[in-house]
Order: C-alpha cells, then sequence, then structure tokens
C-alpha cells in the first residue's frame, strides 16, 4: 500500500512541476553552440599588475618564452594603453630595469632579482608584482618551480625571500 501512495504522490507532485514550469517566465530557445573549449597552457608572457589594488595576471602576446629578466622589464615599462584603460596600474619603478635573475643564489634556493635601483623601499604591492612576474617567467621557461620563494636585492640590501602570495 505504501508504495501506491510514493507513486501517487510523484506523478501528482510531477504534473504540478509540469503544470507550473510554464509560467516561470523562461522561454524555450534553440540550442546554443559555442566554439570548443580552450585546452593546453595559455600563451603569452604573464606579468601581474594591479587592478584596484589587487595583484591580477595579465597574458601578453609573446612568440617565444620570454627569459623572466625580459619579462621584469616589461613590467617596469608599465601597463600598455589598453591594459590602463581597463584599470590596471603598477607600483614597480620605471628605473627598474636592467636586472638580473639567478635561480638557487640565495640560501632559500629560491630565485635572486638583482637590481640597479633600490630594493628597500618599494612597496609591498611593486615587491609581490617582481615576485609574481619573475616567478612565473622562471617557471614558464623551467629555470625554477612556479613557487619558489624569490629576493630581491639591490645596491641597499636585500629583501627576504618571498614566495608569491596569489598562488
Amino acid at each position: 500500500m505504501t508504495g501506491r501512495r510514493t507513486g501517487r504522490a510523484l506523478l501528482a507532485g510531477g504534473l504540478l512541476l509540469a503544470l507550473l514550469a510554464p509560467g516561470c517566465g523562461v522561454r524555450p530557445s534553440d540550442v546554443i553552440r559555442g566554439r570548443p573549449a580552450v585546452s593546453g597552457p595559455a600563451q603569452g608572457m604573464g606579468l601581474y599588475l594591479l587592478a584596484r589594488g589587487e595583484l591580477v595576471l595579465v597574458l601578453r602576446p609573446a612568440k617565444a618564452d620570454p627569459s623572466p629578466a625580459d619579462a621584469l622589464a616589461l613590467l617596469a615599462a608599465g601597463p600598455e594603453e589598453n591594459e590602463r584603460r581597463q584599470g590596471f596600474t603598477s607600483d614597480v619603478p620605471a628605473g627598474l630595469d636592467p636586472v638580473t635573475v639567478t635561480s638557487g643564489a640565495d640560501p632559500s634556493g629560491g630565485l635572486t632579482v638583482r637590481t640597479t635601483t633600490a630594493a628597500r623601499p618599494l612597496s609591498a604591492d611593486a615587491a609581490d608584482q617582481i615576485i609574481c612576474t619573475v616567478a612565473d617567467a622562471a617557471a614558464q621557461v623551467g629555470f625554477a618551480e612556479n613557487s619558489a620563494p624569490v629576493t630581491i636585492v639591490g645596491p641597499d640590501g636585500a629583501r627576504p625571500p618571498r614566495r608569491c602570495p596569489i598562488r
């Protein structure tokens, strides 16, 4: 007897749903077809810019995998015009370039960025932009792991090793 009651209740619920569903305001449409999903690694050079004070990965087109020093030179050049129109900014000083990036030179076993400008007065955002950009570029070319700590060294001394905060 309970099986019949359950079956009737399900049937009644299904009929009620069928009667109420057309009144929900959503009109039927044809199947919307899209392109195939993107697969594989992202192509381009990853730079970390700021959007409303938050670190954001921005991909720029690149024909070949850039060296970490090349990526930092682009970061020091600042956002391109189209990126500025979208609200991207940078705290990295324009005088950061030239830099050298070495692997395993510091006790943490990570990356070391040597610059001709002072490292200690860099804002926390500028340091994070540099750290994330160099770690991303180094991982892209197989120079280091993506989570490698980065030490920024200038003529005024070194900042402590730090990993990219958004990994």
